[in-house]
């Protein structure tokens, strides 16, 4: 995944035809080819020409930039997937202004969009209904009278698994997740069961000695108890005490972020019977029954052990604390729609706190966020409708077959693999399923009632509906095109268990791409994207599944050897770069990301030079081809970050921050000649540090 969460990306896949993929976009390519853009496309006022390529190669191509860009108030970074979704956000205000002022029918997509859209900005009304909006919520919990009817509440709260970029955070009053898709062994779509409940981002942050970390967990109890006190519970100490102990019990329950990355460890499914009998604790029954899913008779427990664990805690814990942590999340993850206190309360904590963003972002901003998590693909439609033209898709299409082209041919390449591993290996990449721009079938949201004056009602139903839609899909053949973004996502996907990428859209603007640009922009920005989403199949992770997006293992054990101890190289070189003393990038957490880059970065250049079909690329503006190409990438990779957010990003997320991305380029040859980069360089590498994984 370009810029996501990873867990969406380990499970899912799909499968279509090299042949039809290529005979779909001939005539496309014929077009394309007359009217791809000429001009420059990197920025030169980014430029720093004072560093030397070969010392900091960022800094070369962003150095300017860093010096004279603001990171917004509202925004915990700013860099060039903030810059276009800000452009997306004004494109989208735009839309909606003009369907708002008609008159759509109230069951029709536009007139849902307009009335969450108006519900959503009403903060008098939000205000003035305050926490009695969540009134049957908290009556349902504060009714739990034992572990049967605690286990019913806990199977009435289950949500479907969301990409916190896609649509919105995981919804932590949930005890579990649930994600449906093909079953890692490839034979049906069922039900995964997560590991859920933590208010904070990861189990590190409850369990780490850091001291900043144990600054956090005495700020998030702080916030548990404002939430508490504002919602007028009796005695809120006490009771932000009862819910932090549980919560770390929760967090001690967690399999670590490396665990539930190794696929081949989360590969277990349960029956029925196996369910009741490795998780006790729960009443399963009751759980089940209030979550739609009585008749389901297996199981993905992809979070194995997690799952037992915290089943065991349903029964070990005070009934009490279950209720007040209920209560307490149900506020805190709604409360943008349950009254301004709550509102600030909560962006002191999550956004100041955690990411160290200065201001809480405009409402009518958080309201366009707010329906493309819960009317994406209504909204999605009419983005693409008015903002993607089908010449973009087409040369986006052209591009993605050449990259597809030039990884295979890499492959084929490869002198230490075995005939059968380079077959497996060919077969899936040009199965590849690739989706751009917009899904082939929109969602439904007939069934979805949405009022103009009832926001928190509004959220509800749209969680309901959401998850409606993902546990109709138990049972059914796998739709291997099926979309996990919406259309005006800035971000891209890979979706190992329907070997599929999706390209929103929303990511097909400057600064990944410019149709008015030369191709050396276009590969460098957008194409490393394609190949990085590409690679994604390839990486640690996506090598363990074959071309149908089954987990099979299609490796010779020598090869598999050179594999890893190829990505052993690339962890240790991510594991030398430190953004603050002593807190270094974790080379192993953010190896599937750094593998993606390298072999994407590699394939895109690759492709690039086939598109010149034998010809010498133009100079423009005094830069060479390859100058371009690497330059565009750099800075497609420009970042600037405040420091809570940055220490956030090393500490639990599986990307490198992008100043350390941009870095891959010392592994290209490519990039040693076209910036004349020489031994005594602080980026050189010699021959045989250079990491060649694919």
């Amino acid at each position: 995944m370009f810029q996501s969460h990873r867990f969406a990306a380990a499970l899912l896949l799909g499968t279509a035809s090299l042949s039809v993929a290529l005979s779909a976009c001939s005539s496309a390519q014929d077009k394309v080819a007359q009217t791809v853009g000429t001009g420059l496309g990197i920025v030169t006022q980014s430029l720093d020409k004072t560093v030397k390529p070969g010392d900091d190669f960022y800094l070369y191509a962003n150095g300017s930039w860093m010096k004279t860009t603001e990171i917004p108030d509202d925004r915990p970074s700013i860099g060039g997937f903030v810059m276009a979704d800000m452009q997306t956000e004004k494109q989208l205000t735009d839309l909606i202004a003009d369907l708002s002022k008609g008159d759509p029918a109230p069951d029709s997509d536009a007139g849902r969009i307009k009335a969450f859209y108006s519900a959503y900005n009403d903060t008098k009304a939000i205000d003035s209904l305050g926490l009695s909006a969540a009134k049957p919520d908290l009556d349902r919990f504060a009714a739990i009278a034992d572990a049967k009817s605690l286990s019913k509440v806990l199977g009435e709260q289950l949500r479907a698994d969301v990409d916190p970029m896609n649509n919105t955070a995981f919804q932590t009053e949930n005890l579990f997740g649930v994600f449906v898709t093909q079953a890692l062994s490839g034979s049906q779509v069922m039900p995964y069961l997560l590991q859920g409940g933590l208010g904070m981002p990861d189990r590190q942050y409850y369990l780490s000695a850091d001291p900043k970390m144990v600054d956090l967990r005495t700020q998030y109890r702080a916030y548990i108890a404002r939430i508490l006190t504002d919602a007028g519970m009796p005695d809120p100490d006490a009771r932000a005490q009862r819910i932090f102990d549980l919560e770390m019990k929760i967090a001690q329950a967690h399999v670590t972020r490396e665990q539930s990355e190794n696929m081949r460890a989360s590969s277990t499914e349960w029956s029925r019977a196996e369910l009741e009998k490795k998780a006790p604790g729960i009443d399963w029954q009751a759980f089940l029954d209030a979550a739609q899913m009585d008749k389901q008779q297996r199981f993905a427990a992809y979070h194995a052990e997690a799952i037992t664990r915290l089943s065991a805690l349903v029964a070990g814990q005070p009934l009490d604390a279950w209720k007040d942590w209920l209560a307490f999340h149900q506020i805190s993850s709604h409360a943008d729609v349950l009254g301004s206190k709550f509102d600030a309360d909560r962006f002191a904590f999550y956004g100041t706190a955690l990411q160290g963003t200065k201001a809480q972002r405009p409402r009518e901003k958080r309201a366009i966020r707010s329906l493309n998590a819960w009317l994406g693909d209504a909204l999605g439609h009419l983005y693409v409708d008015k903002y993607f033209p089908a010449s973009s898709k087409a040369e986006i299409q052209s591009m993605v077959t050449n990259i597809k082209t030039a990884f295979a041919a890499r492959i084929q390449s490869i002198k230490w693999m075995a005939p059968s591993t380079k077959k497996e290996a060919i077969e899936k990449v040009r199965n590849i399923e690739v989706g751009i721009g917009y899904p082939d079938t929109w969602k439904d949201y007939s069934a979805y009632v949405v009022k103009p004056d009832t926001a928190y009602a509004n959220v509800v139903a749209g969680e309901r509906i959401r998850y409606a839609q993902q546990i109709a899909k138990i049972g059914k053949p796998l739709d291997r095109r099926e979309w996990w973004m919406n259309a005006q996502l800035v971000n891209a996907v890979n979706l190992p268990v329907q070997n599929a990428l999706n390209f929103p859209a929303a990511i097909l603007q400057r600064p990944f791409f410019d149709p008015k640009a030369d191709a050396a922009f276009n590969y460098g920005a957008i194409g490393t994207v394609i190949g990085h989403e590409i690679s994604h199949s390839f990486d640690n992770n996506g090598a363990d599944f074959d071309a149908s997006g089954k987990l099979r293992n299609w490796w010779t054990p020598s090869d598999q050897a050179h594999f890893r101890q190829a990505g052993q190289a690339l962890a240790d070189q991510y594991d030398t770069y430190e953004p603050f003393p002593g807190l270094h990038v974790n080379g192993k957490l953010t190896l599937g990301e750094n593998i993606a880059d390298v072999a994407g970065l590699a394939a895109s250049f690759d492709a690039y030079h086939a598109s010149l079909k034998g010809k010498q690329a133009p100079v423009i503006g005094g830069y060479t081809g390859d100058q371009r190409f690497f330059i565009a990438f750099a800075q497609s990779e420009a970042t600037k970050m405040r420091e809570a957010a940055l220490r956030a990003r090393i500490a639990t997320d599986g990307h490198s921050p992008g100043m350390y991305r941009a870095l891959t380029v010392r592994n290209l040859d490519g990039w040693y000649r076209a910036f004349d980069v020489q031994p005594g360089d602080k980026l050189h590498l010699t021959n045989e540090k250079r990491v060649r994984v694919w």
